[in-house]
């Protein structure tokens, strides 16, 4: 009388127990991949088959649910892909994005390992490094661009420079003028002005200060007769002098949509690309995965791009614990490339996915599990009852 087929059934049926357990001891842990035990029959040119053995246990790498959290480093990906981490010379992949910025500016999940990707600059196809964020701020750039743009009423009075000559304290020696702040090297503030003047029909003369310095530079515009711009020259430098250690300024005046219409002077936009040292204030990610930090200067840098990462066999993947996988031979190598690009899913900051196990399916593979281990035992029981009659005939 044999034995093998039942226990190999209880052998099984207690592995499937195992599974199951894990998937409910998991449910609640973020990024968590659910599993599947699967099995095959045993036969070696016997009649009756010799039981039943484990073919594998194949992990489930469907989406979970996508839950808020309200906090910046917690990420979820909304489609494929794997985020990259690195921890003591090894690789590894994993969904749960629940992640902080170490003391070092590392971020790090919660075993430590470090988050990778492209630097600000890197290509995209390169190799992914560890991410970092700068510990330091962002030093001061000065303003070398003014971009504006206006309304001339064409109705406004000519001024004769050569009656009356150009005189910021004069507001008769120019037709409009507008407040703006630029910046030095140093990262001062320079509040400066820009003037305009029509000197004939169609045609404006264009001057800016520095406080009480007049950049010795004059631009030109000129306009045809519906009002639009038809010339800027003179507009590619006008010159300070701030001093205190600070390089000489030089600034380019764009005008490009300014209009000459009957309507009052008017000032539809205005920007200029200088400002103060900046200390960083938070880091924020993009649907696209930038890393995104703001600084105390009200600028904002991207300090880097996440790598997302996809394997053509995920089932080959090899688990390693911390909800972390690593590559085989039969998973392939790793397909490398940035959010939202190609196959690979978006970010979504402020946002975890949750573990993708069925609870109530769990529960009911749970019953069928300990009910195949109950008639495997049975089953050895009736084989064990029926050789002790045997040894009794005898």
């Amino acid at each position: 009388m044999g034995f093998s087929q039942a226990l190999s059934g209880l052998r099984a049926a207690a592995t499937n127990l195992d599974v199951v357990s894990n998937n409910i001891a998991n449910s609640q842990v973020v990024g968590f991949k659910s599993a599947r035990a699967q099995f095959a029959d045993i036969y070696a040119n016997a009649q009756v088959g010799l039981g039943t053995r484990v073919a594998g246990v194949f992990q489930d790498f469907s989406e979970g649910n996508i839950e808020t959290t309200n906090r910046s480093m917690d990420l979820a990906i909304s489609g494929k892909g794997f985020f990259r981490f690195e921890q003591q010379g090894q690789v590894q992949y994993s969904r749960n994005g629940q992640l902080s910025i170490d003391k070092n500016g590392y971020i790090v999940n919660a075993q430590g390992a470090q988050l990778t990707g492209y630097p600000q600059g890197a290509d995209f196809g390169g190799q992914p490094e560890v991410l970092r964020v700068p510990p330091g701020g962002i030093p001061a750039m000065a303003s070398t661009e003014l971009d504006g743009v206006f309304n001339l009423d064409t109705s406004t009075a000519l001024v004769d420079r050569g009656t009356v000559p150009f005189d910021t304290t004069n507001p008769d020696s120019y037709s409009y003028a507008n407040s703006v702040t630029l910046y030095d090297s140093l990262g001062n503030a320079h509040p400066s002005m820009m003037y305009f003047t029509k000197t004939a029909d169609n045609q404006w003369e264009v001057r800016m200060s520095r406080g009480d310095e007049v950049a010795p530079e004059v631009g030109q515009l000129t306009f045809d007769a519906n009002g639009l711009l038809t010339g800027a020259t003179g507009m590619d430098g006008f010159t300070f002098v701030p001093g205190e250690g600070a390089a000489d300024m030089s600034i380019a005046m764009d005008v490009t949509g300014t209009t000459q219409f009957a309507n009052e002077f008017e000032l539809t936009s205005m920007e200029q690309n200088g400002y103060m040292s900046g200390t960083l204030m938070q880091v924020a990610v993009s649907e696209n995965g930038d890393l995104i930090g703001t600084y105390s200067n009200e600028q904002q840098v991207v300090l880097g791009t996440i790598a997302l990462a996809n394997f053509k066999s995920l089932e080959s993947m090899k688990s390693v614990g911390g909800n972390a996988w690593i590559e085989t031979k039969g998973s392939g190598v790793p397909i490398l490339s940035v959010p939202g690009e190609g196959q690979f899913g978006s970010i979504m900051a402020g946002a975890v996915e949750a573990s993708n196990v069925d609870l109530t399916q769990e529960l009911v593979s749970m019953i069928i599990a300990q009910r195949n281990y109950q008639a495997n035992a049975q089953s050895i029981k009736a084989q064990d009852e029926a050789l002790q009659t045997t040894m009794q005939l005898k």
